[in-house]
Order: C-alpha cells, then sequence, then structure tokens
C-alpha cells in the first residue's frame, strides 16, 4: 500500500497508508487529518486544497480545466498547488508527499 505524507502548515509529518484507488482527500479524512473537503470530493468547494512537493508535482497527472478553476479562487494557492480530491491513489504515487495549506 503506498505510503503518503501529508505535512502540517507547521511542518509536522503525517505519513498514512493510501490505499489505490481512492482518492488523496478520501485517504486523508479515512486518517482524520484536519481537511474539510465540504463537497466531499465533488470539486465544488476547493476545502480539500494542497501544495504538491515540487519534486512530486511534475509526476502527478495534469489537472483538468475544471480543477485550475477551481484552484483560480483558492487563498493561499501556488503553482503546486492541486485538489486532493481530484488526485487518485496509485502504487507510483508511494512517497508522495503534500502540505496542508494556512487556514
Amino acid at each position: 500500500m503506498p505510503i503518503v505524507t501529508f505535512m502540517t502548515p507547521n511542518g509536522v509529518p503525517h505519513p498514512i497508508d493510501a490505499p489505490a484507488g481512492v482518492s488523496l482527500m478520501r485517504a486523508a479524512k479515512t486518517h482524520g487529518l484536519d481537511m474539510q473537503a465540504a463537497c466531499n470530493g465533488a470539486m465544488a468547494c476547493a476545502t480539500c486544497h494542497v501544495i504538491v512537493t515540487a519534486a512530486w508535482f511534475p509526476r502527478l497527472a495534469p489537472a483538468t480545466e475544471g480543477e485550475e478553476d477551481m484552484l483560480d479562487v483558492v487563498p493561499y494557492a501556488v503553482g503546486t498547488s492541486r485538489l486532493s480530491c481530484q488526485i487518485t491513489i496509485t502504487p507510483e504515487l508511494d512517497g508522495l508527499t503534500v502540505r496542508l495549506p494556512k487556514g
């Protein structure tokens, strides 16, 4: 099972087992991480925003136009921001590290 690490805004790492086939958002919620994800993965709120580490960002499938539109309104968004509901865990993502944004 892939291991994914979520970094808190303060830099505290939280490695979790993330089953292949589920979204990064679902894995975070299952493990009790502090992520609102108000729309439950419907890509309607952007409250599952994460910042992907630079080394991992190019290894992800590109964001869709809809995801890009949602990220345009996200406070604290940066060039490597993604919606975790749009990232599906695969074995190739073993070791992925993302940061939870402020707020």
